[in-house]
């Protein structure tokens, strides 16, 4: 496969990324830190955690990108009165070492992030 020129790499992740945060990729992670979801719910109270977390999941399914994130990465997203952050990983396939070509989806695991900002 010849190399992909930068403009058109940047686009497939910025794609695989769009289809990780859209629910689409099967092998994609999504995590919650606590500390986000005990600023939204009652962590006892699961079944409102679950909304909480569903919630959540659609602020990050609708948000918005800085022209600075081509490959759309990271936000920062408005939500309930404060600001969450999303950040997007790309690991291997074992979730052990970084991928070697986040642009290969057939290479790469995404793990996406919903956080506090004060969480980083």
């Amino acid at each position: 496969m010849a190399t992909q020129t930068k403009p058109n790499r940047t686009e497939a992740i910025a794609r695989l990324n769009d289809r990780a945060r859209q629910g689409l990729d099967r092998n994609a992670r999504v995590v919650t830190t606590r500390s986000c979801l005990a600023a939204f719910c009652d962590l006892d109270n699961f079944p409102a955690m679950m909304l909480m977390q569903a919630a959540l999941l659609r602020a990050v399914r609708h948000c918005t990108f800085a022209e600075t994130r081509p490959e759309r990465d990271f936000a920062a997203i408005p939500f309930r009165d404060r600001t969450i952050w999303l950040t997007i990983g790309y690991y291997d396939a074992e979730l052990v070492n970084g991928s070697e070509d986040p642009a290969d989806a057939s290479k790469t695991t995404r793990v996406l992030t919903i956080m506090l900002p004060e969480d980083y």
